[in-house]
């Protein structure tokens, strides 16, 4: 345990006696050293590691007599691409005017698209399909869906579906224009 030295016991005065070396007070630190570990080992094993969060994501069952009739002013399309890209189109896509209403954009910028959406259609009109691209990531389509969480876009405004082959033949395009590969 804790050893405390003192210089040696009853030391006598007089004339040619050596004055005795007065010893440091030493403490053995040993015995601290296993409380830290105790208390470390303590610490870890009581505590809880942090839960993983999760978004609460109500998908619908497929009902084909229950599916919401969506206006084409109020509806907006967004489209996952690779490298990070959003493609978007407002309303139904023509295809004597997909080159016009087909855009590009990333997810820097489609914020603010999102946004002049909401602001500009009623709210009971708003709907945001979201489609993704056979080599999309995971992570872009969790990235949209905390857009519409940012911007306060309330459930049952947004959806995802299964991309058709015009749109998806309408990116690869797109891709090959702008050199994306």
């Amino acid at each position: 345990m804790a050893e405390v030295d003192t210089g040696g016991g009853g030391h006598k005065k007089g004339p040619g006696v050596k004055k005795a070396k007065k010893q440091s007070t030493r403490v053995d630190l040993t015995p601290m050293v296993d409380l830290g570990f105790l208390l470390i080992t303590f610490f870890v094993f009581t505590t809880t590691m942090s839960q993983a969060t999760a978004m609460n994501l109500n998908e619908p069952k497929d009902d084909p007599e229950n599916q919401q009739k969506v206006k084409n002013s109020g509806a907006m399309t967004l489209l996952l691409g690779k490298n990070d890209q959003v493609y978007y189109y407002f309303g139904e896509l023509s295809p004597t005017e997909a080159s016009t209403q087909f855009k590009t954009s990333n997810f820097k910028d489609i914020r603010d698209v999102i946004l002049t959406k909401k602001k500009s259609t009623p709210i009971g009109d708003l709907m945001y399909i979201i489609k993704s691209d056979k080599d999309a990531t995971f992570k872009n389509a969790i990235d949209v869906l905390d857009e519409m969480s940012i911007n306060q876009i309330p459930p049952g405004h947004y959806a995802e579906v299964d991309m058709s082959d015009t749109e998806a033949e309408l990116i690869k395009r797109t891709e090959a224009a702008n050199g994306i590969k």
